[in-house]
């Protein structure tokens, strides 16, 4: 039974530990590499992969509070939590990058939001840029009306959700040497990697490129765990040019994969981290009799 104003997340039902599925693939099997995936997309269908993960122990903790939270026009984590809120019954706000989309008809991500009753404020993106400078922050929460509410960070990482990530590492502890997951903003690696086994490896695929997430994942865990946990790199060659951008090339393997294994590929983050991993084991960066986990941290949006 959950506290007075502390929502219970087991009434949602979440699928935990989530399936690990093995796929016979031959541009693996022929190097002598065992791929598997690990199936977050099947947590639950509104709260879906890592953003469960990262958001049950964030919700636990604003105790019943107003949520609010930040992320672009197509953001995943904004329609989470924007389901979440509906799930619940807790009143979500969403802190959106871009004034000038304030004048324009939402696109089907942010209608989403909308009718999950999240209430949308946009911001011009100079001042979203300095959303994390407390003074910016305290102006941000005043003109959105939401002095009270729990903030939630961009893409949901804080030390909460790298701690609440740890389960992962933990669920495939022994089970592969090599677990791989795509980044956004490296809260979900930093946990994974915590929660492995010494003799394990997680790779991180950055769906961003910039090479500033080696820095912002070494501060997520000192905040998480106090130092550095785990065994972990990040390969930075598969963001195909920017965030929430896809190519001709990445679109046609998704498809293909699709088609292989009947798992349906989320474009902006598994697509990515599924095509670095062919190009990887091509290169014989697993040795052979390696087991290589990719996890499916979300499914493709529906309008």
């Amino acid at each position: 039974m959950s506290s007075p104003g502390v929502p219970d997340l087991t009434t949602l039902r979440p699928r935990l530990p989530s399936p690990l599925q093995e796929v016979e693939d031959e541009r693996f099997t022929r190097r002598g590499v065992r791929l598997l995936l690990k199936r977050d997309d099947l947590i639950h269908p509104d709260l879906v992969g890592n953003k469960w993960r990262k958001l049950a122990p964030n919700l636990t903790a604003a105790a019943g509070r107003p949520i609010l939270t930040f992320g672009g026009a197509y953001s995943n984590h904004l329609r989470a939590t924007a389901a979440a809120g509906r799930l619940l019954g807790l009143p979500t706000i969403g802190l959106v990058r871009g004034e000038e989309l304030s004048d324009r008809p939402l696109n089907p991500s942010l209608a989403r939001c909308s009718a999950d009753g999240m209430r949308l404020h946009f911001v011009d993106r100079s001042t979203y840029r300095r959303k994390t400078e407390p003074e910016t922050l305290a102006a941000l929460l005043r003109a959105a009306g939401a002095r009270d509410a729990y903030v939630v960070p961009e893409g949901g990482s804080n030390a909460l959700a790298v701690r609440g990530c740890r389960a992962l590492g933990e669920e495939l502890s022994g089970l592969a040497d090599v677990v791989a997951i795509a980044c956004g903003t490296g809260g979900t690696l930093a946990g994974l990697a915590a929660g492995l086994s010494p003799d394990q490896r997680a790779l991180g695929v950055p769906v961003v490129g910039g090479g500033f997430l080696t820095a912002d994942i070494r501060a997520l865990q000192r905040q998480a765990f106090g130092g550095p946990r785990g065994d972990w790199w990040l390969d930075e060659r598969f963001h195909f040019g920017r965030y929430a951008r896809t190519t001709p090339e990445l679109e046609t393997f998704a498809e293909d994969f699709e088609e292989r294994h009947g798992v349906p590929v989320e474009r902006l983050y598994v697509a990515k981290l599924l095509y670095g991993l062919v190009v990887l084991t091509d290169e014989s960066a697993f040795p052979r009799g390696s087991t290589v986990v990719a996890v499916v941290t979300g499914a493709p949006q529906e309008a």
